[in-house]
């Protein structure tokens, strides 16, 4: 390794002479232009992707069915306070037929049916 030398902290970067760094560089095809847009940066206007349209989630099912010779596991969530488990084949496949009923029939979703 070669030891550089350092300016200290405080002290001004040197400018070539000749260039003043107020001034823009000129493009590569000698027309003087500045470049508008950084390399990599999109020129096109993208939506907001933090904008709310106003959707919530209400009723939501976690179905874990891992390979074979394990036990499956469903739970079953509902902002009218639904929290359902269920571990095993047999329980899991009835709690899964138990969310689409609840579905069907929970207030807060037949609200949101009805304003669709």
């Amino acid at each position: 390794m070669s030891a550089r030398q350092h300016l200290p902290a405080n002290s001004p970067t040197a400018t070539p002479a000749g260039i003043s760094p107020a001034e823009p560089a000129p493009a590569p095809d000698e027309r003087g232009a500045a470049k508008v847009v950084a390399e990599g940066v999109p020129t096109a206007v993208l939506p907001d992707p933090s904008r709310d349209d106003g959707r919530r989630p209400i009723a939501w099912i976690h179905t874990v069915a891992p390979g074979r010779g394990t036990t499956p596991t469903v739970r079953s969530w509902c902002s009218c306070g639904r929290d359902l488990f269920a571990a095993g084949e047999r329980r899991a496949l009835a709690l899964i037929k138990d969310h689409d009923r609840h579905r069907a029939q929970c207030p807060l979703l037949a609200e949101g049916k009805e304003a669709a």
